[in-house]
Formats: C-alpha cells, structure tokens, sequence
C-alpha cells in the first residue's frame, strides 16, 4: 500500500531550528521507512538542491531509494547522472525525526530558504516541502492561482487525471 502526504500547515520554528512535523506527515515517514520499528524515529532525506529551489523537500526514505535508483540506471558519467547525483545526492541530508516529533534544521538550510519564526508545510505525494511562508504566498500559490484564474468557472481540474490516464494507454 502507498501512502502519501496530505495537508498543509504552519509550525513554530525556535532559535536552535526546531520545528514539530504534522503528525500525520510522522506517520506517512514512519509507514515509508523500511528500518522504522516502534519507538524508533522516522529516517527521512531532505534535498534542498541548487540556488533555484526556495524550498525544502523531505523525502520519506522509500521515495529516496525510488529516485537513486533512476539515477543510477543513467549511463556512469553521463552529464544527467552527475547533475542528478549533485541535486539529489549530494545537496541533500539524511536525517530522522527527535523523539518529539520534531526537525532540526540545520542553519545552513534555513538561511538558504529564509526561514525564521515559521514554517509552512505542504504535502506533495511521497514527499512534503518545507517553505517560508510569505515565499511560498508569493511564489507557489500565486502561480497556481494564476494558472487556475485562466480557466472557465466551470473547470474541473480533475479532467487533467483523465488525459493522463490516456497518455499512459497510448490513446492521447
């Protein structure tokens, strides 16, 4: 059974960059870690990459194994590894959940994103990003509202499931 991440919410970051994850991402962790046995602590990957990325991406260890083995299917040396090693591999931490349900991010990554008194959490499948919130208002959701603000009143996103349903059989 796969689980994913669900939710949005905001979590209290302290001076020492702690910050509590929504129980139900624990669970999501604890459930995608194979290693996870009760009264351990969830082990997760967070990749926070190139300058580009304003966020973080916590990865449950599962979909971290699923994404290094793409990468090491690409021929050795090829520019697509090594790029995809540098991102994934090498710009990333592995790390696990305290005892208290919480993250300590290091300084390093919270200065790359901005992050300070607060933190914005977002579910995206078998991962879940970690934003400053007035980035991700700016950045993300205004993006998405833009995009959505395009469309008739009477769209239903839902039809984007359907023609990639049809993309996977060869009928679009």
């Amino acid at each position: 059974m796969v689980v994913r991440f669900r939710g949005e919410s905001h979590h209290k970051v302290d001076a020492k960059g702690r910050v509590s994850i929504p129980a139900s991402f624990r669970r999501v962790l604890e459930a995608s870690d194979p290693n996870f046995r009760e009264g351990d602590t969830p082990e997760l990957v967070i990749v926070y990459g190139d300058h580009r990325r304003a966020f973080l991406e916590c990865y449950t260890v599962e979909a971290i194994n699923e994404v290094d083995e793409k990468i090491a299917s690409l021929p050795r040396g090829s520019t697509e590894r090594k790029i995809l090693q540098r991102l994934f591999q090498g710009q990333s931490l592995p790390t696990s959940v305290d005892e208290t349900g919480r993250l300590v991010l290091p300084q390093k990554l919270r200065e790359k994103i901005g992050l300070d008194k607060e933190a914005f959490f977002i579910a995206a499948g078998d991962t879940f990003q970690i934003w400053k919130p007035e980035t991700y208002e700016k950045e993300e959701l205004a993006k998405t509202e833009e995009f959505l603000d395009e469309l008739p009143d009477d769209f239903d996103p839902l039809i984007y499931l359907d023609q990639a349903a049809d993309k996977a059989s060869g009928e679009g």
